[in-house]
């Protein structure tokens, strides 16, 4: 008998069936007797074959996401590429997902998984159909990420899905474009569709899209979206039906399959050289509405044992105001950096590894939040939240490997999104409303051996870019007076992180802009480093009322930066709400840089001098972070020694050396011996494996201020005081880490090892 439909509430903080967060094998879906699987696949399939095959997948999905790009019109899809393609399998594995977008395809499987569960008896699933959704308490990022679901049958039977997800223009809600920075509960936003068919026998059902249309203010650009995605699905369906009939549907599901295995024989193979450990990391979002000045904590723990991984969000503050994300989006963020860390060289199939990952979420909370909570903003603050700090505790589990190493990568630029929303009437008297998407700009962290990369973009979609300003222009009615990187803006360390940039704007064509700003990481550094690394710059907002712009523009003089121009300042908060720009009105707009590696003074002062000399960090910044005088290597070498001993100077316990070869190489800076903790570089004693090497360090708790040049006064947006940890070795002064932390929270145990199995030395 067919289960009953689960309610939506049921589907709040786990999975498509309310209980099952890990790995559910096929055999445990519940589907109904009515479709026919198609399960059969070749065991045995020749090298070539394979290849030529998988590659010919992996094109499927690549024209897939590129059709909708191309067809749909939006700048979301166009500029962003806020989308992204999936295949999966006739139960709901991953065999590919597509380089956009990520982590909007990390929930389609559990999206596919609810509709074979709650769809295959009634109203069915059959060859020719389409369901569209864009619930997150089933599976999607927000409700603007709305999903079209293809299945592809081949002579009655289910052989495989295609699907994608594409941010639409305006699905909406209280505020123009779907993002509602005030909304109280998902009820004042975008239209809530679990997995509906709109699709059926190839022909579009106009009652189900007069519903969908219906909410929008820009009915006439979804409907070209939802086109723009039909086609997508249509492509690939037709790609994949090609590649059954010429090679027989045995070895195409069989390619799959492999595909799949061989991802999970990878990635076990991974996890078995490295040790069975706990680690953790802890963030802050800030402003969860208007008027809040509380931060919120997020919490991550991974636990390895032995083949398997989990993830917790234990310790993360309960669900708060509009900045919430639900299960589907707080493991679709995780699935992303797993993807980029551990699973890159299988060409993003992830459904291998998915079989050893579980995901053990705590119900109401941030990036967990039960219905009906607000989860429209979700992508640019609960989201963004949850995936970066994956990025510290799996690059710090996979550190120990001298091989795996060389993956591990610091958080990146746009840590927290600094979303200006805008809208108002466009220079051809039509209403518009819009998100400045400049911030996909980003930065690359730093890595264990190199430089981040400054703009480059966001790891999490690896094809994306800046859109051109002349686009921008072209599409809404402002004008932009500069975008330019910033000096400082990227976390010092041995190896430092990649400067993000800053955009600056005027109205142009239009009388006035009417904005709404959406942000966190402007009081508190987001984009944190690793073992020793400084953060990335925060977010900010500048606005100058009033400013002689128009003047300069009449003696044709260029502005370089918003402090050369006359005007009012003003202060905007991180959810400021119809605050109108005028003509003569300047607003520039900063997004997050990103995090360093290691300790800054272990950085080559050449580096450092070149880095000056190339305008990317100031002199001061040299002198007072990195220790480096330029031009004087021996006043370099003086200034380093007195940093180091300022570091230890209060430290009254007698620091003792550890003998012998070092076991294991836990982090940068942190080594095991005899099994205790030790530094890496001097072998100074800092405890026993069981407790935290942290309280055998020399802590200085520092100003936030003096994480990064660009920080500010945090007391501008919160009220709680944030600190600079650093936790240094006693005996040789070497910065093993940092941590960010409000003023009252107890310091991180962030690496736990069992070493009772073989590990690398």
């Amino acid at each position: 008998m067919n289960a009953p439909l689960k309610k939506l509430s049921e589907l709040a903080h786990v999975s498509f069936d309310g209980r099952r967060t890990g790995y559910v094998p096929p055999k445990q879906l519940r589907i109904s007797s009515r479709l026919k699987l198609h399960r059969k696949a070749k065991g045995e399939i020749d090298p070539v074959t394979f290849e030529v095959v998988r590659h010919a997948l992996w094109n499927v999905n690549e024209e897939h996401g590129a059709t909708i790009q191309r067809l749909s019109g939006s700048p979301v899809a166009m500029y962003a590429l806020d989308l992204n393609p999936s295949i999966l399998t006739e139960d709901a594995e991953f065999v590919y997902f597509g380089p956009y977008m990520q982590y909007m395809s990390g929930v389609t499987d559990t999206q596919v998984k609810w509709t074979l569960e709650n769809r295959s008896e009634n109203p069915g699933i059959r060859d020719g159909d389409m369901f569209l959704a864009n619930d997150p308490w089933v599976g999607a990022a927000h409700q603007m990420d709305v999903m079209l679901l293809c299945p592809v049958f081949w002579k009655g039977e289910l052989f495989c899905w295609v699907t994608n997800c594409l941010h639409q223009y305006d699905i909406g809600g209280v505020t123009p474009g779907s993002f509602c920075p005030s909304a109280r509960d998902a009820f004042d936003e975008g239209i809530l569709l679990p997995p509906i068919k709109i699709v059926e026998n190839n022909e579009i059902r106009k009652d189900i899209e007069d519903v969908y249309l219906r909410s929008s203010r820009k009915p006439s650009a979804v409907a070209l979206d939802f086109r723009a995605q039909l086609a997508g699905n249509m492509t690939a369906k037709n790609r994949i039906l090609s590649l059954i009939k010429k090679y027989n549907p045995d070895v195409v599901k069989g390619v799959m399959k492999k595909i799949i295995d061989d991802g999970e024989k990878a990635f076990l193979k991974k996890l078995a050289r490295l040790p069975d450990g706990v680690w953790r990391d802890r963030t802050y979002v800030e402003c969860c509405r208007p008027g809040d000045r509380n931060v919120h904590r997020v919490c991550l723990t991974l636990t390895k044992s032995k083949g398997r991984l989990v993830f917790e969000n234990e310790g993360t503050g309960p669900q708060a105001g509009a900045i919430n994300a639900t299960y589907s989006g707080w493991r679709g963020a995780i699935m992303v950096a797993l993807n980029e860390l551990m699973c890159w060289e299988q060409y993003y199939a992830v459904g291998g590894a998915l079989r050893h990952v579980e995901f053990n979420p705590t119900p109401g909370t941030l990036n967990c939040a039960d219905f009906p909570a607000s989860v429209s903003t979700a992508p640019v603050q609960c989201m963004e939240i949850s995936l970066y700090p994956a990025y510290n505790v799996l690059s710090k589990m996979i550190f120990p490997d001298p091989e795996l190493r060389r993956d591990v990568m610091c958080i990146g630029g746009t840590s927290q999104w600094p979303a200006t929303i805008f809208r108002g009437t466009d220079q051809w008297g039509e209403r518009y409303g819009y998100l400045l998407v400049d911030p996909i700009g980003g930065a690359i962290g730093a890595f264990s051996h190199a430089d981040g990369i400054s703009t480059g973009g966001q790891a999490r979609t690896p094809i994306c870019k800046l859109p051109n300003v002349e686009h921008t222009e072209q599409s809404f009615p402002v004008l932009f007076l500069y975008r330019k990187e910033i000096r400082d803006s990227g976390g010092a360390g041995k190896f430092r992180g990649g400067l993000s940039a800053e955009s600056c704007f005027i109205p142009h064509g239009t009388d006035k802009i009417t904005q709404d700003t959406l942000s966190s990481g402007n009081a508190i550094p987001t984009s944190t480093g690793m073992m020793g690394g400084y953060p990335g710059a925060v977010n900010r907002y500048r606005f100058l009322r009033e400013s002689d712009i128009l003047e300069r523009f009449r003696t044709s003089s260029l502005v370089n930066d918003i402090d050369e121009l006359q005007g009012e300042p003003e202060t905007l908060q991180l959810r400021q709400q119809d605050f109108v720009q005028n003509p003569s009105d300047v607003y520039a707009v900063l997004w997050s840089a990103a995090g360093g590696f290691g300790d800054p003074l272990e950085r080559d002062p050449a580096k450092v001098e070149t880095d000056v000399a190339n305008g990317d960090v100031s002199a001061e910044a040299a002198k007072a972070i990195y220790g480096v005088i330029v031009g004087d290597e021996k006043a370099t070498a003086l200034e380093r020694d007195r940093l180091r001993f300022k570091r230890i100077e209060n430290h009254t316990r007698r620091a003792k050396r550890l003998e012998g070869e070092p076991e294991l190489r836990a982090t940068e800076g942190l080594a095991v011996k005899s099994g205790r903790w030790c530094c890496a570089k001097c072998s100074t004693d800092l405890g026993p494996l069981g407790s935290s090497y942290k309280e055998g360090c020399a802590r200085n708790d520092r100003p936030i201020g003096e994480s990064n040049p660009v920080v500010g006064d945090p007391a501008r947006f919160i009220d709680p005081v944030p600190v600079f940890r650093q936790f240094c070795c006693p005996g040789c002064g070497l910065l093993i880490e940092n941590e960010i932390a409000i003023e009252e929270d107890e310091p991180l145990r962030d690496v736990e090892l069992v070493l009772g199995q073989r590990t690398p030395k």
